[in-house]
């Protein structure tokens, strides 16, 4: 109950603090946040997967899925409600993972690793040849709307905001809820003792099939809303690379926080924005020499941090 109790608490607090802080925010920082955060639900599906000792590098998959259901249904259809928009991509990508998860249970370290990368990168290929869906320039996407509601400018770029945080803390709620669930500890005994888990009667693979359907749930959410605050969709969201920086985010968090997450993702886009303005030939190093100096730090990632904050508290 207590635990149940600091849940709320939290959620509350970070709610207050990301309504609020969103209304102080430049219209470039407000952009930043918005993808951010967003991205920040994308990597927090590898998360998911690393606490049974499983890394996606194929998280691209999803989250091109759940752009590419904003920028076809805009194009084709002219529906644009957010709310429609995101429930069309959760079931696209529910259909994805659980065609895909049961496949990909049965496999460990390098091959889970390298089986996911290439179902994104099949999606890659096939979408930068359909010059139907605009080939390798993508699609425009047309401004979202919700439930009927079309603001432009600032007023925009706010809405799509607090769409985008609610929707954060929402799922960061539950997730932090099925993390202390029977389901959540099972994954983590999985990443200790794999053998030890079957032998208790637990399904390894049932649990793995899970993760990766929830995971799929999470990168298509992100996406759709990437999709809808840029703009534009094109087959980059799928690449190798993409999928890389989700991961890179998760390393960076590591996988005993869910706020360390969208920490990570935040401090990933401020680095990003910024190297890229003054060192734009030499960014990628920057972050590359940034993730060395925390993995030296905190091996196990940020997280860490709130782990100790966590267990001081109690």
């Amino acid at each position: 109950m207590k635990a149940l109790s600091d849940i709320r608490i939290t959620t509350a607090l970070a709610l207050v603090v990301l309504v609020g802080g969103g209304q102080l925010l430049p219209d470039w920082a407000l952009f930043l946040m918005t993808i951010a955060l967003a991205k920040g639900l994308v990597s927090l599906g590898i998360v998911m997967q690393m606490r049974a000792g499983l890394v996606s590098f194929g998280q691209g998959l999803f989250f091109c899925i759940g752009a590419y259901v904003s920028g076809l249904m805009a194009n084709f259809t002219g529906v644009t409600d957010i709310f429609l928009l995101t429930a069309l991509a959760v079931l696209a990508c529910l259909a994805v993972g659980g065609a895909f998860g049961p496949l990909l249970a049965n496999y460990r370290g390098i091959f889970f690793a390298m089986l996911s990368l290439s179902l994104s990168m099949i999606l890659y290929g096939v979408l930068s040849k359909m010059n139907s869906l605009g080939g390798t320039d993508g699609l425009n996407v047309a401004a979202p709307t919700f439930a009927g509601y079309a603001p432009e400018g600032r007023d925009l770029s706010m809405t799509l905001y607090l769409y985008t945080v609610v929707i954060v803390v929402f799922i960061g709620a539950m997730l932090r809820t099925g993390f202390d669930s029977q389901h959540g500890l099972v994954s983590l005994a999985i990443r200790s003792n794999e053998l030890r888990v079957e032998y208790l009667g637990a399904s390894v693979r049932r649990t793995n099939a899970i993760n990766y359907v929830i995971s799929a749930v999470l990168g298509g959410i992100g996406g759709v809303i990437t999709g809808l605050a840029i703009g534009h969709v094109d087959p980059e969201y799928a690449y190798w690379t993409t999928s890389g920086e989700f991961v890179f985010v998760a390393i960076l968090a590591g996988y005993l926080s869910i706020p360390a997450v969208f920490v990570a993702s935040i401090i990933l886009e401020l680095v990003r924005s910024f190297s890229n303005l003054y060192f734009p030939n030499t960014w990628q190093m920057v972050l590359g020499v940034f993730l060395l100096v925390i993995i030296l730090a905190l091996p196990n990632g940020l997280g860490s941090l709130f782990q100790r904050r966590r267990e001081g508290g109690s």
